[in-house]
């Protein structure tokens, strides 16, 4: 199995399970958005390689895989904004040089792909055949546009060369190695309460999103790569929350005596975000089961040990 962008926050865990139920993983990852320790645990463990290579550049792996699992991509708005150019490159460049790799070794392709797809949606909760509300010059776009692309190859592939493709379209994920500093709205709440700094909710907090534990994310991941789908296939927790609400449960969870603040909305953020995940449950036999407070219960177990 080969995971592209291993060493990020679900690239990590995806080893992790591969490896758990006997698969051999190669892992590459250029770490333009880790620092490599969320694959510290993994250093001489039977059956993993970690190789740093941009696959952007080309992947010249000699090896051969059954699969190739393609995560690579910053995912946190703070960190694809800072870095536009490649990301876009990475959702172009980087997803058709992993599609080559698959195509040439017989192997199934995943593709993560995103919420983003769906822009700020105009219908709620999102299913698949909804085409979304993007905005494509916007902030966001270079996330968003290399998302939608990556989408396009994956099928162009699929329709011209019968490639072996499954996509699946994640939703807000959390848990444990989510990196405190990425600028997501779990990960900040959390340090924000654990630091007794003011939580900072941008808007009135009456947006919505839906959060899916990381440990329900893979299991649906395993699935998709498991099945013969192509997708896509949305992968998320479809019980909706408000900003605010996520922040008033973190406050409680951590005891933090935090003030909640409020500042300007940043542009084309999503005003909803909940996913159908009837299909998933039709055709992958998958449904999250971790609510929310006990995700993030563990969350905060983890983040106490390495918030800084």
């Amino acid at each position: 199995m080969l995971v592209l962008g291993a060493a990020g926050f679900i690239g990590s865990h995806l080893c992790d399970a591969l490896l758990d139920r006997g698969d051999m993983v190669t892992g590459v990852d250029d770490l333009t958005s880790s620092d490599g320790s969320n694959l510290l645990h993994l250093e001489g463990r039977e059956g993993f390689t970690f190789i740093k290579e941009d696959i952007c550049e080309g992947l010249q792996l000699q090896d051969q895989f059954d699969a190739v699992l393609n995560f690579a991509s910053p995912a946190s708005p703070p960190r694809y904004s800072e870095i536009p150019l490649h990301t876009l490159r990475t959702g172009s460049l980087g997803t058709e040089s992993a599609l080559r790799l698959s195509l040439k070794n017989g192997a199934r392709f995943i593709m993560a792909s995103t919420s983003e797809i769906y822009g700020d949606p105009t219908v709620s909760p999102q299913r698949e055949t909804y085409w979304g509300n993007v905005n494509p010059v916007g902030e966001r776009s270079c996330y968003d546009e290399a998302k939608r692309y990556s989408e396009a190859l994956c099928m162009a592939y699929h329709r011209q060369f019968g490639a072996d493709v499954g996509v699946i379209r994640i939703f807000n994920t959390y848990g444990p190695r989510l990196d405190p500093h990425d600028g997501r709205v779990v990960s900040n709440f959390i340090r924000q309460s654990l630091l007794g700094e003011d939580l900072t909710i941008y808007g009135d907090g009456t947006q919505t999103r839906s959060f899916c534990y990381i440990n329900d994310e893979i299991r649906g991941i395993v699935a998709m790569l498991d099945s013969k789908e192509v997708g896509p296939i949305n992968l998320g927790n479809p019980t909706e929350f408000t900003i605010h609400e996520l922040a008033e449960l973190v406050l409680e969870l951590t005891g933090s005596r935090s003030s909640i603040i409020f500042k300007d909305l940043p542009s084309d953020d999503p005003t909803r975000r909940c996913p159908d995940v009837s299909l998933a449950l039709e055709r992958l036999n998958w449904a999250p089961t971790v609510d929310l407070r006990e995700g993030l219960t563990r969350t905060i177990s983890w983040f106490k040990d390495h918030v800084y």
